[in-house]
């Protein structure tokens, strides 16, 4: 076993043999879903939706109505009770819908239409794929790469990939919400690995946060982080074909 004065911590222990060695080339790529390589539609998309079901269009037709329902939106989420609802919220969906029914009750618009509201966030062609995310996933599938998600999330969001047409360039999917386990938790990690048959050292992750995402580095994998940007082109994905290559 090697020492080092400064060790980093890890949840890994390659042999000597492999530390010694090059670096073996990418066999898989891992990717975290939100604001990754799907995002929700836009807000005021999203509030027309839920105006539509509830019988509540006029509210968000008044001039100043959206950048109002945000500003509440921003100032409850800010709320001491309401912060600490998110929590744990990814671990299982009852726990992210009592989430969200607690930071939406201090909206005007939203009190009383909660579960109509969450209908419509939830609804399969809510989240759409980034205008990269599929020229992406196919170059990757043409290389032979192994492809899977490893997301906090609180439902099946292979809904959302199967809206999108993009359920088969998808091999594994690992949820927060299936398995009682959030990122940076090593095991959602590690499972992926497993259920796709790859070396973890063998592996890419790719995602936007560098606490939760990053941490896949200490599983042994390695680590793309985009920039946190609410994108509206493409995600910049063209630079994992870059890594793999």
């Amino acid at each position: 076993m090697i020492h080092a004065l400064f060790e980093t911590p890890s949840a890994y222990r390659p042999t000597a043999a492999e530390m010694a060695a090059p670096v073996p080339p990418v066999k898989a790529v891992l990717f975290d879903f939100s604001n990754t390589i799907f995002q929700m539609i836009d807000l005021e998309a999203w509030l027309r939706r839920v105006g539509a079901a509830s019988g509540r269009e006029g509210m968000v037709e008044e001039d100043g109505a959206v950048a109002e329902i945000a500003r509440q939106l921003r100032d409850a989420f800010r709320l001491p009770a309401v912060a600490a609802l998110q929590a744990g919220r990814d671990l299982s969906s009852e726990q992210h819908r009592r989430a969200m029914r607690g930071w939406w009750g201090h909206v005007d618009f939203l009190r009383g239409v909660e579960e109509t509201a969450y209908r419509e966030l939830t609804a399969p062609d809510a989240w759409l794929p980034y205008c990269d995310t599929e020229p992406t996933l196919r170059a990757l599938r043409a290389r032979g790469l192994r492809v899977g998600i490893v997301s906090d999330f609180a439902w099946d969001l292979r809904v959302h990939l199967a809206d999108a047409g993009l359920e088969d360039l998808i091999d594994v999917c690992v949820i927060s919400c299936e398995v009682g386990r959030e990122k940076p938790d090593p095991q959602l990690f590690l499972k992926a690995c497993a259920d796709l048959g790859t070396d973890p050292r063998a592996t890419l992750m790719v995602g936007d946060n560098p606490v939760r995402d990053g941490a896949a580095t200490a599983c042994g994998l390695r680590a793309y982080i985009l920039p946190a940007e609410q994108r509206t082109g493409d995600r910049g994905l063209a630079e994992v074909l870059r890594l793999v290559a």
